[in-house]
C-alpha cells in the first residue's frame, strides 16, 4: 500500500447518494439511518473530504429533500446534483458531472452507504492510480461468497478487463471471488468519453458504470486494482439487518480504539460507545454501558453498569450507577446511582452524593452534598 501522506488533493470526488432504498423499508432516507450516531452519508462525505478535493459533489435523487437538508448541516460547501431517475450507476456518475462539465484530472467516485470506509482506503487508492498511470483504477476485495456483486476480470498481466455484473455473470464467472467495491478513480478525461459511450444493452437495461472499464481498456488505458484487506469496508447498507451488523463491527473498533488508549472496557459486547464520545485513560465502562452524542468522561471514572449517558460530561474519580443522564454535568468525584436519571440542564457539583431512584431536572447540587433516595428535585439548588 502506498504511503497515504503523500497523497494531495484530487479534481473531485463524486459521492453517490441518489438510491431509493427500499430494502430499508423507511419513511427516512438511507442515508440519513446512523451508525455508531452518525449518518451512513456523514461517514461518506467526511472520508471524501479525506482527498482534499477541489469538488465535492453528492449526487442526490430518492427523497433528496431529506438528504440536501442533512447535507446543508454537515457540509454546506458541497456541491449537490440530482439523478431525476434511477437509470443505472453510469448515469448517477453522468449527473454528478453536470455541475462540474470542465473538471480535468482525478475523479474518485465513492458511495453513501459504506460508513466503515476510511479516507486513509481512499488515499491510498489514488496512490495506486498516480503510480500506474492509469485510466481507471479500481478498489476489490476478496469474498468466499461473492453474491449478488459485480465480479472482477483480470488479464494475464493483472490488470482488470472488465467487470461483470452478477445477472451477467456467466456459471463461470459467478465462481470468481474477487468482486467490484464500487469506489474507482478515474481519470476525467476517460470518465466523460467512457460514459458517453454506454448502452442499456445488459440484463438490467441500466447505465452500468462498469462498462466504463472496457472502454478505458479498448482505448489502450490501464486499469488497476487496489484489493482490500479489510472487506467491511465495501460493505453498503442495503436492510436494516446490515445496518445492525455494520453498527456491531463498528463500535467493535470503536471499544478496541478505546482499549489500546487506556480505558478499561469489561464487556465490549455490551459496551456502545459513539463517534463523538471523549474518554480519558483510566476510565471503566462496566457492562451495559452507552456513551452518545457529545458525552466526556475525565480520567478514572467509573460508568455502569446499565447506564445510558448523552451529551453528558463526568468528572474525575466520579462514579455512575445505573443512570439514564441526558445534557448532564457530574463534578469529580461524585457518586450517582442506582436508578437515577438526570434531565437536562442539570449540574451535580465535585464530591456530590445522589442516592438510588432519584429524578433531577434542571437542579443544581452543590459541592459535597447529598441528596436523599426517592427524590424528585426539579429546579432547584441543594
Amino acid at each position: 500500500m502506498v504511503e497515504t501522506g503523500q497523497v494531495s488533493g484530487v479534481a473531485a470526488v463524486v459521492v453517490l447518494a441518489a438510491g431509493a432504498g427500499t430494502r430499508m423499508k423507511s419513511t427516512t432516507s438511507k442515508l440519513l439511518h446512523k451508525v455508531a450516531g452518525r449518518t451512513l452519508l456523514s461517514y461518506a462525505v467526511d472520508a471524501a473530504g479525506a482527498l482534499d478535493p477541489q469538488h465535492l459533489v453528492v449526487v442526490v435523487g430518492h427523497q433528496r429533500d431529506q438528504v440536501e437538508a442533512h447535507l446543508a448541516e454537515i457540509a454546506p460547501g458541497i456541491t449537490i446534483a440530482v439523478q431525476e431517475s434511477p437509470k443505472g450507476t453510469g448515469d448517477a456518475v453522468r449527473s454528478g458531472l453536470l455541475p462540474i462539465p470542465d473538471v480535468t484530472g482525478e475523479v474518485v467516485v465513492t458511495m453513501g452507504d459504506v460508513p466503515l470506509l476510511t479516507g486513509e482506503t481512499l488515499k491510498a487508492l489514488v496512490g495506486v492510480h498516480r503510480s500506474n498511470g492509469d485510466s481507471v483504477t479500481i478498489l476489490t476485495t476478496i469474498l468466499d461468497d461473492a453474491g449478488s456483486y459485480g465480479r472482477i476480470l483480470r488479464d494475464e498481466a493483472g490488470e482488470v478487463v472488465r467487470i461483470v455484473e452478477r445477472k451477467d455473470c456467466t456459471p463461470e464467472q459467478v465462481a470468481i471471488t474477487e468482486i467490484n467495491a464500487g469506489i474507482y478513480v478515474f481519470n476525467a478525461d476517460t470518465l466523460r468519453a467512457g460514459l458517453a459511450s454506454l448502452t442499456t444493452d445488459n440484463a438490467q437495461g441500466e447505465l452500468y458504470l462498469t462498462d466504463v472499464i472496457a472502454y478505458a481498456k479498448a482505448q489502450g488505458g490501464h486499469v488497476h486494482p487496489m484489493v482490500l484487506d479489510d472487506p467491511w469496508e465495501a460493505e453498503g447498507v442495503n436492510d436494516r439487518s446490515q445496518l445492525a451488523t455494520l453498527g456491531r463491527i463498528k463500535n467493535q473498533r470503536i471499544c478496541e480504539s478505546w482499549m489500546r488508549n487506556g480505558v478499561t472496557i469489561i464487556d465490549p459486547a455490551t459496551t456502545w460507545i459513539e463517534d463523538g464520545v471523549d474518554i480519558a485513560t483510566d476510565v471503566t465502562l462496566l457492562p451495559g454501558t452507552q456513551l452518545e452524542g457529545a458525552t466526556t468522561i475525565h480520567a478514572g471514572a467509573v460508568i455502569g453498569p446499565d447506564t445510558t449517558l448523552r451529551d453528558a460530561e463526568v468528572g474525575q474519580d466520579a462514579k455512575v450507577v445505573r443512570t439514564h443522564g441526558l445534557l448532564a454535568t457530574i463534578g469529580d468525584r461524585a457518586s450517582v446511582g442506582p436508578f437515577v436519571h438526570l434531565r437536562p440542564g442539570t449540574e451535580i457539583e465535585a464530591d456530590a452524593r445522589v442516592a438510588a431512584f432519584v429524578d433531577l431536572r434542571d437542579a443544581h447540587i452543590s459541592e459535597g452534598e447529598r441528596v436523599a433516595p426517592l427524590s424528585a428535585v426539579d429546579g432547584h439548588v441543594v
